[in-house]
């Protein structure tokens, strides 16, 4: 099942995605589900399928405007240099780390699908980084590995926008220029978990105005989602609608000899087969 959160007649709500169009969740569930994050932690994903089963759509996908698929989370977790393509990237010499590099996101950071990157007037190295996102379903803390896979809701894409400077302004962080506002983007929906067969064979390919630049499979992480989940509900506790953004293969633009940043006009596409493809243009703030 693909669910997405999106706005409608001036008003931002939630529901199934079909190949006719999408079902409004919001007015068929009562007040106290009126989100997908809301959903995910009401629990009540059966009564969504047993909707999506005998309910025909409300509206066309031209007729919407997609929002971030979890449009509140509590938590945007981000994990760095997370392929072992891209830890080699670097070419120091360095091993291979012993643990994920970790950084947080803010909502304003991200948009949704077909809405615009921003490049802001401080920087023109606004730079692509095509991932997927796991979904928290089930609240946890010190989840063991082998029950990780019982605490995800479900898999969504995000295009995890840097300003390259501005991740080098502070020593020992890239705080700054992770979240600059509308630099990433999230979207276009939420696959459910039971259709994820194998978290651990999911190719991600990253395309820049048709031309591929990342092309790569978790079946290469150096942190499999299932770890994540166990390693970051060590120190925090994951909630339903929080989002881990898993890290991003080789081939981002600051990458290439010359580096090729994102520029007005330029068309980002992030697909990941079985969930989706998120699409995305770049303009200046």
């Amino acid at each position: 099942m693909r669910l997405a959160s999106y706005r409608y007649e001036n008003e931002d709500t939630f529901g199934i995605v079909t190949d006719d169009g999408l079902i409004d969740l919001s007015k068929r569930l009562g007040p106290g589900v009126r989100s997908l994050k809301g959903l995910i932690a009401a629990n009540r994903m059966d009564q969504a399928r047993e909707i999506a089963a005998r309910v025909s759509p409300d509206c066309g996908l031209d007729e919407i405007s997609f929002l971030p698929t979890i449009t509140g989370p509590e938590k945007i977790v981000c994990i760095g240099v997370n392929y072992v393509n891209r830890n080699e990237e670097y070419k120091d010499g360095s091993p291979l780390p012993e643990f994920p590099s970790v950084f947080m996101r803010t909502r304003e950071s991200l948009v949704g699908h077909q809405h615009p990157l921003i490049r802001p007037p401080e920087s023109e190295q606004l730079d692509y980084e095509g991932e997927i996102a796991v979904i928290i379903g089930k609240e946890g803390r010190r989840i063991a590995e082998n029950r990780a896979h019982e605490h995800i809701a479900g898999l969504s894409i995000l295009n995890e926008g840097s300003i390259r400077d501005w991740l080098r302004h502070a020593k020992f962080n890239v705080t700054q220029g992770k979240n600059f506002e509308g630099s990433g983007s999230l979207g276009p929906w939420m696959v459910t978990a039971d259709e994820i067969s194998d978290y651990e064979n999911l190719w991600l390919t990253t395309r820049v105005n048709g031309e591929m630049r990342q092309h790569d499979t978790t079946g290469n992480l150096l942190f499999p989602f299932r770890y994540l989940i166990c390693y970051l509900s060590t120190f925090m506790r994951l909630k339903p609608g929080d989002v881990i953004s898993t890290g991003t293969p080789n081939g981002a633009g600051a990458r290439f000899d010359p580096p090729k940043y994102l520029k007005p006009g330029d068309v980002v596409e992030v697909e990941v087969p079985g969930i989706g493809t998120l699409v995305n243009s770049v303009i200046d703030e």
